[in-house]
């Protein structure tokens, strides 16, 4: 009997990391070249943070679920995911330059923001979803200590402009949610999910 695993629609090494923290084996089934994922990304005009992330995290999955009818892959459930730094009501996508993530971090420094991960799976004919919010509190953060993090590079293709498994985790006066949610994948809601999916977690 073949070992049950799931594909993970995602590029995001810690993803991967964090499933594999789970025990559940899975396959990467990735976009290819002729696939825009970033255009799933936009944001609609007057859209709040958390019907922006569930939204784009359902795209996501039915792209991941094409992806897979047509390259007729063995059947599997398909695992999504899809983070998003919220502001009040302003999300903090993935910064454009290093202006940008300069600006991100200097508005973090000393405040509470939301993150925000929205998980989605494809089992069959159904889908399960959930969501996780966390609260981050950064403590005040210099220029310098924001121009030296940002010169590092880790802020690039990281919402927020920040990665907290990294050297940011050193601005993070306090947590309330997941640690995990925050990381892209909340081990507790993606538990709940595949368990609906029929894995023994």
């Amino acid at each position: 009997m073949t070992e049950p695993f799931i594909y993970l629609a995602s590029q995001s090494p810690r993803r991967a990391q964090l499933l594999g923290q789970l025990g559940v084996r899975h396959e990467l089934l990735l976009a290819g070249a002729d696939e825009d994922a970033e255009a799933l990304e936009q944001v609609l005009p007057g859209e709040s943070p958390t019907a922006y992330v569930q939204r784009v995290t359902g795209l996501k999955l039915d792209a991941a679920v094409a992806r897979h009818r047509r390259l007729g892959l063995p059947a599997a459930p398909v695992l999504c995911a899809d983070t998003t730094v919220a502001f009040g009501r302003n999300i903090l996508g993935k910064p454009e330059d290093r202006d940008d993530a300069r600006r991100m971090l200097a508005l973090l420094s000393g405040r509470t923001h939301r993150v925000l991960t929205a998980v989605a799976l494809q089992h069959g004919r159904r889908r399960h979803a959930a969501l996780s919010v966390s609260r981050v509190r950064f403590a005040d953060v210099d220029a310098r200590r924001i121009a030296a993090y940002v010169d590092s590079g880790e802020p690039e293709g990281k919402a927020g402009a920040y990665a907290i498994q990294g050297r940011a985790a050193a601005f993070v006066a306090h947590i309330s949610g997941s640690h995990s949610g925050i990381m892209g994948l909340p081990m507790f809601e993606t538990a709940q999910l595949l368990r609906k999916a029929g894995f023994a977690l």
